[in-house]
């Protein structure tokens, strides 16, 4: 009772901090620089760093010119196909099942090992049927361990499967989806797979207009971002068009029985975050996001205040965060708000501490 009551005076206290300081940003104790440690001319979206280092990076099939779905990253900076050539290999006449149709997001969880997500949304022209998955990688081999797929109970036409994160210990997976707007709920030990508030507010995309470097966008991208906090006991999540962070209780998504008519109740608003594509929970228990309207990574401190970490140029739509074990917090740059009129790599960065 007292850890549950301390918990619900935090969290309205965090509650409070948030939204009095809404359009306001606190500086953090630190001072970063951006280290650039790769560069594509190929548009990339998700990145993951193995606790050894490695380097994993996916390339969503959004044009005809997507060649290589999922990467590594070797020694001289440039993309090897992975696992194998084979798995990069889809087109029409291809079977999805077996293949890397359009993939979104590579994830390294707590056990190292590595996860690849497949909405099977090429082109953005519908879901190809059998492909929707998500598949776990042994790092040890680079052999796919574990293969779970999704029906179109669960990823439907018009549905794109965005990011996701892995509670090990309890062995579950959570998934957005950015194309309807829902959260998707993975037993791991089963592989059985829930679709969850496909109807409510927190997961829909906000009626705002993202201005990114004085370009107006007409977006409609629901929830997208997505963290567990450090114990795994909330999923933090927001719309990408969007500025409101939301939380709910784990354990209400893990339960069976719970219906899509009641778990909207347990939703909490969290505060105004700002339109942000990436989430992430750092090692110092801080809520680090993509501020995409800044060019910037803001964090929400243990004491609910929104800061900003870095505001820099290049960060050009700040796409996805990999933390390593040592809270190194690495960030991709796609660009998106450009369209054709890219004319700069796309890039990772290394986030380093000056003081």
């Amino acid at each position: 009772m007292k850890n549950s009551l301390i918990s619900g005076l935090f969290f309205i206290c965090t509650l409070f901090q948030l939204q009095c300081q809404k359009g306001t940003d606190q500086a953090g104790p630190y001072n970063y620089n951006l280290v650039e440690i790769a560069h594509s001319d190929k548009l990339w979206t998700g990145v993951a760093v193995s606790k050894e280092g490695r380097i994993f990076v996916n390339y969503p099939r959004w044009s005809p010119e997507v060649e290589t779905s999922v990467a590594e990253i070797n020694h001289s900076g440039e993309p090897v196909p992975y696992p194998d050539k084979k798995w990069n290999s889809w087109n029409m006449n291809t079977p999805a099942q077996d293949h890397f149709v359009c993939i979104q997001s590579v994830y390294i969880d707590s056990d190292n090992h590595l996860w690849i997500l497949d909405p099977a949304n090429p082109f953005l022209q519908g879901v190809i049927n059998g492909g929707p998955k998500l598949l776990k990688i042994d790092l040890l081999t680079d052999l796919i361990i574990q293969e779970i797929y999704f029906d179109s109970t669960i990823a439907p036409q018009g549905s794109y499967l965005n990011d996701t994160r892995v509670d090990t210990k309890r062995g579950y997976a959570y998934i957005t989806d950015s194309g309807i707007g829902a959260i998707i709920v993975v037993d791991l030990q089963t592989g059985k797979n829930r679709r969850y508030l496909n109807t409510h507010y927190s997961t829909k995309a906000e009626d705002i207009t993202l201005i990114i470097e004085g370009r107006e966008l007409q977006l409609k991208v629901h929830s997208d971002g997505l963290a567990l906090d450090t114990e795994s006991k909330y999923l933090y999540y927001q719309a990408l068009t969007g500025r409101r962070l939301y939380r709910i209780r784990t354990e209400y998504l893990r339960d069976p029985s719970m219906l899509e008519s009641q778990i909207g109740k347990y939703v909490e608003y969290v505060g105004e975050s700002g339109a942000s594509d990436a989430i992430a929970f750092g090692k110092d228990g801080y809520i680090y996001l993509s501020s995409l309207e800044h060019n910037a990574i803001r964090r929400i401190s243990t004491q609910g205040k929104l800061e900003m970490v870095i505001q820099d140029p290049r960060l050009k739509w700040p796409d996805s965060f990999a933390i390593t074990r040592d809270g190194t917090i690495y960030i991709t740059t796609s660009q998106l708000h450009l369209g054709n009129m890219v004319k700069e790599p796309y890039r990772i960065f290394r986030l380093e501490k000056t003081k």
